[in-house]
């Protein structure tokens, strides 16, 4: 079986292509089909008739022959909150790539470093005390941005107190500071009076994207693009991590630049998503183990292919948390969750037969 997957993971340019062509079209599908689900059913030829309408040189193209009402549910509600889940989940796919290859532990997810325990302080005290309300209807991504911003930075001070930034060191500090601030949010939640605020910190620290609009797709569309950018003119540098920081050394990578460089750059993309979403769970975990058996292990071809797969994992996971239970809405980190856990029974049993039963 090891062998196999191994095979299926080092084919050819061409397969990697087909795999690119068949992820984007099931990606627009799934925006496209996703838009259309709700109380009201509205046909795909509408939501694209009304985008194409919104854009530039193509809207005189377009005759009108929908209602306002739908207008406003496709345009106003549905779409920027398919969109944003499409750029979450590419987000913290691409950023769980790295951050396995970088510490390589398989089990290593973007939040690692303490991010989401800092943006739910941040989100908490929000919620339940009013904190950053000069910035509006922003505040709660601010809030949430500068507690993620603020453990990270706690972390890399801690973690330089021995003398240097060495991995097993940074790791040791997140898994600290998270602990902490992930009993600040408790304290938090347990102090405050107000019952309805408790319930809005509960529903966001297991994550949301009811709240998506147009003005808050602009920063992490940025964030994934540039991310993504800069972590593929580094795919050689992931691809020799894997491999141990020794051997990554005498293949000419600088290994503490490097590591700081991309501690940070994946830190600060995780903030900006959880800032927006809340922490959505198991993405980044499961995401680039399924690429990586279906394009093998070069992080050229795995940091494309998982943020495709990301997006539209994430896109039907905000579906179902939409469906299941209408009116009612599911946090989507439970169905994340629900997802994650037969997926990591169905690895264990796989790493188990792949590397034999004789215990090594």
């Amino acid at each position: 079986m090891r062998k196999a997957a191994f095979f299926i993971g080092e084919r050819g340019r061409g397969w990697f292509c087909a795999v690119l062509v068949g992820l984007t079209a099931l990606l627009l599908a799934s925006v496209t089909f996703a838009v259309t689900l709700g109380s009201v059913d509205i046909h795909p030829r509408t939501v694209w008739g009304i985008a194409l309408s919104r854009l530039p040189f193509f809207g005189e193209w377009v005759q009108p022959d929908w209602s306002k009402a739908a207008e406003t549910i496709i345009w106003e509600i549905r779409l920027p909150r398919v969109l944003l889940g499409a750029l979450v989940g590419a987000g913290l796919s691409v950023v769980g790539a790295a951050i396995q290859a970088l510490v390589r532990n398989s089990l290593a997810d973007p939040y690692i470093l303490g991010v989401s325990s800092g943006a739910s302080v941040g989100a908490a005290s929000v919620m339940l005390f009013g904190a950053f309300g000069l910035y509006g209807q922003y505040a709660l991504s601010v809030g949430a941005f500068t507690g993620s911003l603020g453990a990270l930075l706690l972390v890399f001070f801690l973690s330089r107190l021995g003398g240097q930034n060495a991995t097993v060191r940074l790791l040791m500090a997140g898994i600290a500071v998270s602990a902490v601030l992930s009993a600040a949010t408790s304290l938090l939640v347990f102090s405050s009076p107000q019952e309805h605020g408790i319930q809005a910190v509960l529903f966001w620290m297991t994550g949301s994207l009811a709240g998506a609009k147009w003005e808050f797709l602009a920063l992490p569309a940025a964030a994934v693009t540039a991310g993504l950018a800069f972590l593929l003119t580094r795919y050689r540098s992931l691809n020799a991590m894997l491999m141990g920081e020794e051997t990554a050394r005498t293949l000419g990578v600088h290994v503490e630049r490097f590591r700081k460089g991309l501690l940070v750059i994946t830190a600060l993309l995780t903030g900006v998503m959880v800032a927006i979403s809340g922490a959505i769970g198991f993405v980044g975990l499961m995401m680039p183990h399924i690429v990586r058996i279906v394009v093998g292990s070069d992080h050229r071809r795995v940091l494309p292919v998982c943020a495709l797969l990301g997006a539209v994992f994430l896109v039907w996971a905000d579906v179902i948390a939409r469906l299941a239970f209408a009116p009612q809405e599911l946090p989507i980190g439970i169905v994340t969750a629900l997802c994650g856990g037969p997926f990591f029974l169905w690895l264990m049993r796989r790493s188990s037969y792949s590397f034999g039963g004789d215990g090594r």
